[in-house]
C-alpha cells in the first residue's frame, strides 16, 4: 500500500544530483513518487535515471503526444508537491504564474489551499539573497508555499553561504512527516 502520491520536480541545478538520493529514499519508503523536470534539469540528470529511481516515466515536455492534460490530472492525483532543486529562475517563474513548463503548470493547477506546495532552494548565496527571490519567496509563502531553507556552506562555483539544497535526509523525513499528517487527518 503506497504511503501517499508525491510529485517530485527538479530544476536546472548541480543539486538535483541529491534531489536523486530524496527520490529513491522516499520510493524505497512506500511513496508513489512521479517526477517532473524541466528542460533545464534534464541537463544535469536524465530521464532514464528518473524513471529508475520513481519506477514511473518523468512528465518533462507539455506538448509531448499522449500527456497533454498530465498537468491536471497529475495535480489531482497527487497529495503533495516538492520542487527540489528550486533554483531562483523557478522560484521567481512561479511567483510570477508562468505556466510554460511542466512545473509553472503543475502550480497553476495545483489546489494550494487543500495541498501542500513546497520548495526547496538550491542556488548561489547571492541569488538567494537577491530582493527579486526574496520578494518571490515572499510571494509564495502568502499563497501557502511552504520553503524549506536551504542549508549554508560551499557551492559548486567555489563561494560559501546560504543556498545549498537542505539534506535530501531532512527533506524527505520532512514529506514523510506531512504524508503522515495528511493520511490521519483524511475522513
Amino acid at each position: 500500500m503506497s504511503r501517499g502520491n508525491v510529485l517530485f520536480c527538479l530544476s536546472g541545478s548541480i543539486a538535483c544530483y541529491k534531489a536523486c538520493i530524496a527520490i529513491s529514499r522516499l520510493t524505497q519508503a512506500g511513496v508513489a513518487v512521479q517526477t517532473v523536470a524541466t528542460p533545464s534539469a534534464l541537463r544535469f540528470v536524465g530521464r532514464a535515471t528518473l524513471e529508475g529511481l520513481s519506477g514511473q516515466p518523468p512528465f518533462t515536455d507539455l506538448w509531448e503526444e499522449g500527456r497533454a492534460l498530465d498537468h491536471i490530472e497529475l495535480a489531482r492525483r497527487a497529495d503533495m508537491a516538492v520542487v527540489c532543486p528550486a533554483t531562483a529562475n523557478t522560484i521567481n517563474r512561479l511567483a510570477s504564474g508562468a505556466a510554460d513548463d511542466p512545473v509553472g503548470a503543475l502550480f497553476l493547477a495545483w489546489e494550494l489551499k487543500d495541498k501542500p506546495w513546497w520548495v526547496a532552494p538550491a542556488m548561489n548565496a547571492r541569488m538567494w539573497e537577491h530582493p527579486a527571490t526574496t520578494a518571490s519567496l515572499e510571494r509564495l509563502r502568502s499563497w501557502g508555499v511552504r520553503v524549506l531553507n536551504p542549508d549554508e556552506g560551499p557551492h559548486a562555483c567555489g563561494e560559501e553561504g546560504p543556498g545549498r539544497l537542505a539534506d535530501p535526509e531532512h527533506i524527505v523525513t520532512e514529506v514523510l512527516a506531512a504524508l503522515k499528517r495528511r493520511r490521519a487527518a483524511a475522513p
